[in-house]
């Protein structure tokens, strides 16, 4: 069985990988990238997702310049983006994301969101 794959875009390490472990043994499989540009590059390489969790202040390419870029590309455009970042709700409309999470991330809303765009990418396809 294939396990939804749900790419995280974070610079802090530690945040990276709490989300990712605790993704994982929700049944998730993880991808994920220090910043917007490496990102970028593995997802035009092929790599899918159901969902990207995209943190905003990072990097080498933050998370704006990563959303226009995403979005400008046909392949990865239609993967949904949950932005979370400590940056602020008013901010998201700037981003045009599909949802919001502020930090510190609340797990179970965290697992509920992820688990509801995988599960319309899974009934989509």
């Amino acid at each position: 069985m294939n396990r939804p794959t749900v790419f995280i875009i974070e610079d802090d390490l530690d945040t990276r990988e709490m989300i990712g472990r605790f993704l994982e043994l929700e049944g998730f499989a993880v991808e994920s990238a220090a910043n917007g540009r490496d990102a970028l590059e593995r997802l035009g390489a092929g790599t899918r997702a159901c969902v990207i969790l995209l943190d905003l202040m990072m990097p080498v390419m933050d998370g704006w310049d990563f959303r226009q870029r995403q979005k400008s590309d046909p392949h990865m455009a239609a993967i949904p983006v949950i932005v979370f970042s400590a940056a602020g709700r008013d901010r998201i409309e700037q981003i045009e994301a599909d949802d919001y999470l502020s930090k510190p991330v609340d797990l179970d809303e965290l697992l509920e969101r992820v688990s509801r765009f995988c599960q319309q990418a899974k009934s989509a396809s």
